[in-house]
This record gives C-alpha cells, structure tokens and sequence, in this order.
C-alpha cells in the first residue's frame, strides 16, 4: 500500500515529466518552423494546467507573467498599431497576465492573492496613458521626470508608517 508521501512524489514527478515533455515539444515546434510568438503563450499555457492540475497558485505566477508578456509581443507584432502606441499595448497585455494570477489562483487552487494587482495596476496605468497620447505621456514626464523626487519620499513615509504601526500592535 502506497504511502501518501509516495504518492505525492510519484504526482510531483508525473508533473515534472509532463512539463518537460511540454516544453520539448514547444521547443521543437518553435525550431522547425516560425512560430516564435507562440513560444510564451505555450509555455504559460503549460504553467496553467500543472497550476489547474495541482492546485497549486504558485504556477499561476509564471503562467500569468509569460502569458502577458507573450499576448503583448504577439499584439504588437500583428495589429497595424502606430509606433508610439505599442508600448501603452503592450504594457495592457502584460497587466492583464498580472491580473490573471489572482483570477486564476480563486478559481483553480482556492487561495486568494491580491500582490499581482500592484505591479498590474501600474503596468495598467502607464499604458492607459500612453494609449491616451500626448496629454497621457506630459502626465507621465511630470510623474516620473520632473516631480520624480516625491515618489522616493513617498515610499519612504509608506515605510514609515508600516514600522510604526507594526510597532503599535
């Protein structure tokens, strides 16, 4: 009779060998013929089933990140955008994989991660404006350029007031 231990290695495995016989197929597709923007979408593809297989969110994280990355590559390579308006789409795919993790991670293995909204609601919003144009990228140059020495002292008090309250409990 099979330990649960035995059976738990004897899963891990059968998922370690799945992902690598993926990732040799995709590998091997991408080599034989062009199908290079296919390469990310896959591999977060096979991220996501071991993740739903699994139940296991960490997956997720390295699913929804390629998957970003990849429908942003394959977005900007394929629509006839004008040049100024492809990192604004590019940075709205790669915020939409951002926000798949939490969606992904409630649904398939039960947990709820709300972090990837940080570095998707950023990615979100720098792409909004730039997608905005002129008016969108002034807001970001003032942001970012010439007020750029309040974001530092924002964090700092961010920290601040973390340490304090920490503290306080």
């Amino acid at each position: 009779m099979e330990t649960e231990t035995t059976m738990t290695e004897t899963r891990n495995r059968s998922v370690v060998g799945m992902v690598l016989i993926a990732l040799g197929i995709i590998l091997l597709l991408g080599y034989m013929v062009d199908a290079g923007l296919f390469v990310l979408p896959m591999i977060a593809l096979i991220f996501a089933i071991v993740g739903i297989r699994t139940c296991n969110a960490g997956w997720f994280i390295p699913a929804g990140i390629l998957g970003g990355i990849g429908l942003g590559a394959a977005l900007v390579e394929t629509l006839p955008l004008a040049e100024n308006l492809e990192g604004g789409v590019f940075l709205l795919s790669f915020a939409a994989g951002w926000a798949a993790i939490p969606l992904l991670s409630a649904l398939f293995a039960n947990e709820k991660v709300w972090w990837p909204f940080i570095p998707g609601g950023v990615m979100a919003m720098i792409g909004s404006l730039i997608l905005i144009g002129e008016g969108g990228v002034t807001l970001l140059d003032l942001i970012f350029n010439r007020a750029g020495w309040i974001w530092p002292l924002v964090l700092i008090g961010i920290g601040v007031a973390l340490l304090l309250r920490r503290g306080a409990e």
